[in-house]
């Protein structure tokens, strides 16, 4: 079988998702393009082998003969495509986040529901091999209870007032660097977590990004109903200092972090090993997998059950931050 995909907004992060499906043609092609920039919708159109091409996101979903659709489009866009896709029987992926609120959670939940189709959150961090490990390793009790975890993503951001663009702006973009790029430490925590967030405490800052509405850095401390804290650590100001981990964990019987790339395990009072892992392209890796899961039926990792969890964390730690106290979940 292979799945029809109508690729929804065609901008810088839809390049890294067609790449995805073109690299397992035998599971899925992308037959439709939409963008309201009609040179970005054919280029991309172009790329997928000759698409066919939208300038309305909702003439795709009525028209265009596809089995799924793959949404890229900013943040607030997000919620009214996936709940027209899901009414016209159409699978999803979508980037994160979800959306921006917990009523279009709720609205985004329902319609999936009664439309019986498949939602799926390109969290793509998941398809790296040392996060599957790391989780099968806790899994198998290797770190016994859980005390601590940290997940980070920190880079240097050059955006600048003139490339930023809807990024720039709290109303269409959400907030600001947490519920963007932030998005992917938070899933990440939630997930080698594996327990109920029950509070969360923030603190957001603008070191370099002067002229954003949002903050450029966020650092979150979550409690969990396991009795864990988890730390998010996440910035567009500045390149993360050498040696930082993308994420790691604690427990009464030792420890595991990783950079992403090669995932160390230290016993409690034993030597630490390491397990190098092959480079994998998570952005395009995701797009495959939602097309093999749609194919053999198996249940994403994240469905809109999980982008709900992920999104309630974040727009925790922003009233955390607004109101300068501990919130509970």
């Amino acid at each position: 079988m292979t799945v029809s995909i109508g690729l929804i907004g065609c901008g810088n992060i839809s390049r890294a998702h067609l790449r995805g499906y073109t690299a397992v043609p035998d599971l899925a092609r992308v037959t439709a393009v939409a963008d309201t920039d009609p040179a970005a919708a054919a280029e991309r159109a172009g790329q997928a082998g000759g698409a066919r091409v939208f300038t309305d996101y909702r003439q795709l979903i009525e028209e265009a003969d596809t089995d799924a659709v793959d949404i890229c489009l900013p943040h607030h866009l997000h919620a009214d495509a996936v709940i027209a896709a899901a009414k016209a029987g159409k699978h999803i992926l979508c980037e994160k986040p979800l959306c921006l609120t917990e009523a279009e959670a709720e609205r985004i939940a329902d319609a999936v529901r009664d439309a019986g189709v498949t939602l799926m959150c390109a969290h793509s961090q998941l398809t790296l091999p040392a996060v599957a490990r790391a989780r099968e390793l806790l899994d198998e009790g290797a770190l016994g209870a859980v005390y601590e975890l940290r997940t980070t993503d920190s880079f240097f951001n050059d955006f600048d007032p003139s490339t930023m663009g809807w990024r720039a702006d709290a109303a269409t973009s959400g907030g600001g660097e947490l519920i963007d790029t932030g998005y992917h430490p938070a899933y990440l925590l939630l997930h080698l977590a594996d327990s109920r967030p029950v509070s969360v405490t923030a603190m957001l800052s603008r070191h370099r990004l002067e002229f954003m509405e949002g903050e450029d850095s966020a650092r979150v401390l979550v409690r969990f109903a396991s009795g864990a804290v988890g730390e998010i650590v996440t910035s567009w100001a500045y390149e993360a200092p050498p040696f930082s981990e993308k994420f790691s964990v604690v427990g009464e019987r030792g420890s595991l972090w990783s950079d992403g790339r090669t995932l160390h395990h230290k016993p409690r009072g034993e030597a630490a090993t390491a397990v190098d892992f092959p480079p994998v392209d998570a952005v395009p890796a995701v797009c495959a997998d939602f097309a093999a899961r749609l194919t053999s039926g198996e249940r994403p990792p994240h469905t809109e059950a999980e982008g709900a969890d992920v999104l309630r964390m974040i727009l925790a730690a922003y009233r955390s931050a607004a109101e300068e106290r501990e919130v509970a979940l």
